[in-house]
């Protein structure tokens, strides 16, 4: 009686897998396996732009638990060489064994070998330099997408919130990208840091941000990692660091290893110092949280004047009293300050009427509004027109989009790869569109 057959087909890049490289031939030369042998293909399990060194892929973790089961459709895998399967000599032998367990064995259709003893030390061996050959190649793809950086390119991944990639050069089939601002993300990033000089915290500026109904990229909410995130990215700043951590474990490199780059400014280097500074000291390793959080006017603010310590709160008479008093002189007593208590509300009144005298006057706070309510009637006015600008072209691509679909129906397109192309870059910018449209809620 045949065996059943399950084909596992893979290709280790996006790019590979976009391209159809491969995957066909690689099934074609299954299939044709399969068929010499007398052997049913039972299965077809497509890998498109996964790596082979860990256990992380869909189609693979598919496969193994179809193959696993008591009632397993399939006797055998088939793959192209044993590097499909597994480029980690000790994963895949885990895993040989684990479908061996379950009477499943693995067949490469390039290499033959038998399976005895000395099968099984001619596949470790394969394993091995399948593994060496791995490592080398992500050494010497690292150390191009190094260079790649050094000279100010994009190596590929998701740029940061506030930046977009553009083409810049061509180099043979290969083509370089570079950072640009996204004047739209660039708002919410400036807004971000705006909200954080005002003395918020990472969890209210995500909340306000939600609450009117912006949304971080692929509609999702913003969150105290998001918002962190943006606060600390030196990008912004005009710096942006590749090879900072390991792509496997996350870990941070040593900084020798790092690559800057300069980077579009968002955030001058004050403000974003500045920024620093203020979650350094909100951070409750530094800070109390009573500090941070606490209803004293002036804690942390008041400093003293004979010592310059901070002020901090004392009571007295079971509470009925609330001074200001030195910190250094409770903590250390009166040897290391002859400051004095004073009280609570004699202090915050003086504070609170130089502000009313010298800032919150009715002159000032009449000048400040209306400047305010003039520009933001005109940005009112000029968001409007944009609006509308986006709207009219949204409308405009879908009935690009319909009258693609009605040549599709009517049998006039004849280049289905064309067609393809087209509905992509229409599609995207749709999207595109309706994000721009949405963002216009936050202003």
């Amino acid at each position: 009686m045949g065996k059943r057959a399950a084909l596992y087909l893979r290709v280790s890049t996006t790019r590979q897998a976009e391209k159809d490289l491969s995957i066909p031939d690689q099934r074609l030369q299954a299939e044709n396996y399969c068929k010499a042998k007398g052997w049913d293909v039972a299965g077809v399990f497509v890998e498109p732009g996964a790596s082979a060194t860990d256990d992380k892929r869909v189609a693979f973790q598919k496969m193994i638990d179809e193959a696993t089961r008591i009632d397993a459709p399939f006797d055998v895998v088939i793959v192209h060489s044993f590097s499909r399967f597994f480029r980690d000599a000790y994963q895949f032998e885990f895993y040989r064994r684990k479908l061996s367990k379950h009477g499943v064995e693995i067949y490469s259709i390039t290499q033959e070998i038998g399976h005895d003893p000395m099968g099984d030390m001619v596949r470790q061996i394969l394993n091995l330099f399948d593994e060496y050959q791995s490592k080398e190649t992500a050494k010497h793809v690292l150390r191009s997408m190094k260079e790649n950086a050094r000279q100010g390119f994009w190596n590929g991944s998701v740029p940061p919130y506030g930046y977009k990639t553009i083409p810049v050069e061509q180099r043979g089939d290969v083509v370089k990208k570079k950072l640009e601002i996204d004047v739209l993300e660039e708002k919410v990033v400036k807004q971000i840091f705006d909200m954080c000089q005002t003395g918020q915290g990472i969890r209210a500026i995500a909340d306000a941000l939600n609450s009117i109904g912006l949304r971080y990229r692929k509609d999702r909410f913003f969150n105290g990692s998001l918002i962190h995130q943006t606060l600390t990215r030196t990008a912004y700043k005009g710096t942006h660091h590749f090879n900072k951590k390991c792509s496997k474990t996350r870990k941070i490199k040593n900084q020798s290893e790092w690559v800057a780059f300069e980077t579009p400014v968002i955030i001058n280097s004050e403000t974003f110092n500045t920024v620093q500074n203020l979650m350094a000291q909100r951070r409750p390793a530094n800070t109390p949280p009573r500090v941070v959080n606490g209803p004293t006017l002036l804690t942390g603010i008041a400093k003293c004047g004979a010592c310059g310590g901070g002020m901090t709160l004392r009571t007295g008479k079971g509470g009925r009293y609330r001074y200001y008093t030195c910190n250094s002189r409770v903590t250390e007593g009166k040897t290391a300050c002859e400051g004095r208590n004073i009280p609570m509300a004699k202090l915050d009144d003086l504070v609170l009427d130089h502000l009313g005298e010298q800032l919150f006057n009715h002159d000032r706070l009449k000048v400040i509004l209306e400047e305010l309510i003039r520009r933001n009637a005109k940005k009112s006015d000029d968001f409007q027109d944009e609006e509308k600008q986006l709207r009219r072209e949204l409308r405009t691509t879908e009935e690009k989009i319909d009258r693609l679909y009605d040549a599709l129906t009517e049998g006039i397109v004849g280049n289905t790869d064309g067609f393809k192309r087209n509905l992509s870059k229409l599609e995207q910018r749709k999207d595109e569109l309706i994000r721009q449209v949405s963002m216009r809620k936050l202003y």
